[in-house]
Parts: C-alpha cells; structure tokens; sequence
C-alpha cells in the first residue's frame, strides 16, 4: 500500500525553518521530519511513498538523491585515475520514493488528485508532512478494511489552551476554571486510509482544500470514519512545537519513534 505525504505547503507559521527550506525538512535529531513519518510507516511495513511536494520541491529531491551522504561512512578517493566514491556499510530503508511538484500555490485537495497516476486504482494512506504519532498503523488499516467505507481518517483529542470561563450577560465573569480533559474535542491528526473512489470527490483545479469539500461530503454520505487515537499526536506548526519536539527526541523518550534502530 502507497503512502502519500503532503510536503508543498509554504509553513508561514515556522518562518525561523520555511525561510530556509520546505517544513517537512525541518530537522529533529539531525533528520528531517518528514524521514521520521517514513520510519513510523516503514516501522509496520509500509515502503513506498508519494510525496506531494511544492514549495523548495528541489530540496527534497535533493536530500534523497544525496541520501548516502546523511547515513553512511563514504570515501572520497582522489588518488587512482580518475573520482571514485566508494559507500561504506550502507545505511538505507527500503524505500521507493516519488516526489512529485504538485505546485508552488496549489491546495491539499488538488495536490493528491495531482499525484493519481502514481497510486493507480488501490487503496493508499495519506498524511501531513509536518507532525508525527504513535498510532499502530497496522490496526489502523484493519480498521478501515473491517468498516468498508471510504476514508478513515486517524483522531485525536486536542485540549483547550486556555482556562474556561462563564460570563453573565453583564459581562461579568461568574466562574474560572482551568482547562481539563472533558474541554478537549477530537481533531483531524491525519494519518489516513483512502479508497481510490475518494478522487472523484476531489474537484478539478488548484484550490481544492481536502480538508473542505471533499471531507464534507464524505461525512455527509457517511463514507468517513475516524480512527480514535489516545496516545501522542503532535503536529509542528510553530518553533515552540518543533522545540517540543526536539526536547523528546534529544532525551531519547520520543514516543513516535517505534523503530528499532
């Protein structure tokens, strides 16, 4: 089964990376996030991936043609006649990788109708390039071929940022309390399971957003399912998030990370 990552977007809210390079290549741990989505699906079995790239598309490109460079010892001999590069103990998944240019501007929607060709008719999942999870994939899938419909996408309970008030008409606060468990309202965390069916949903153009339209009318037929995930979801929208994020991984307690090596 195919795995489309969406990777085009500009990441406004993270100017201190997407000044530099595309979000998805924002390193936690020296390695781009958008590898630590490809070990978390590799991790149950899942090696082929599509990614739907658009803003700084070379640099993705360019990071897995170099992919040697970032995991291996590699000798570089200028002696004999002639270069030679030699590749010592070579560290790689076994990947098959497209990155497709899905367009500077384009929206989430139009981007996966964008790469149709390279799934072909089969089901595939899908998510962000930009947050990571411990969902057990593979019980994910089973649940979305136990239902039959035509999507599932993956949920988790987001709480509310701030305290909870109760305000009277004279604006007067009645009561405070902090934020807790029962605030909280699931959220669309990705990480979803797609019968091809789901692109004649998908309208033609470049501002289709997936998470509008199509989704809605998905839900509206009763072709969408949620996944309910209790453990860690977390997405990387802001530097305060990839900090997070870093912390995890830098105190060897990042709960995402399920590979072995």
């Amino acid at each position: 089964m195919k795995v489309v990552l969406l990777a085009g977007g500009w990441g406004t809210r993270i100017t201190e990376e997407s000044e530099l390079r595309p979000k998805p290549m924002a390193e936690i741990g020296g390695m781009p996030i958008l590898w630590h989505i490809m070990k978390e699906y590799s991790h149950y079995g899942f090696y082929e991936f599509i990614i739907c790239a658009g803003y700084k598309q070379h640099m993705i490109k360019e990071w897995f043609a170099d992919y040697f460079l970032y995991t291996s010892d590699i000798t570089f001999d200028f002696t004999q006649d002639g270069y030679r590069t030699v590749v010592h103990d070579r560290r790689a998944e076994p990947w098959k990788v497209t990155v497709v240019n899905t367009g500077l501007n384009t929206m989430t929607g139009s981007r996966i109708r964008r790469v149709q060709k390279y799934i072909g008719d089969e089901t595939f999942m899908m998510t962000y390039g930009d947050g990571v999870c411990d969902v057990n994939i593979q019980k994910l899938v089973e649940f979305h071929h136990a239902h039959g419909k035509l999507a599932t996408l993956t949920t988790v309970m987001q709480k509310e940022q701030k305290g909870v008030l109760s305000i009277s008409g004279d604006n007067t606060v009645r009561s405070f309390r902090e934020k807790a468990q029962e605030d909280a309202a699931p959220i669309n965390a990705g990480y979803m399971v797609l019968e091809p069916e789901v692109f004649s949903y998908i309208g033609d153009g470049n501002d289709v957003v997936f998470e509008g339209e199509p989704l809605e009318r998905l839900a509206a037929g009763g072709e969408l399912m949620s996944y309910r995930h209790e453990g860690f979801w977390q997405c990387m929208d802001t530097l305060r998030e990839k900090l997070i994020l870093e912390k995890l991984w830098q105190e060897n307690t990042a709960p995402w990370c399920t590979w072995d090596d």
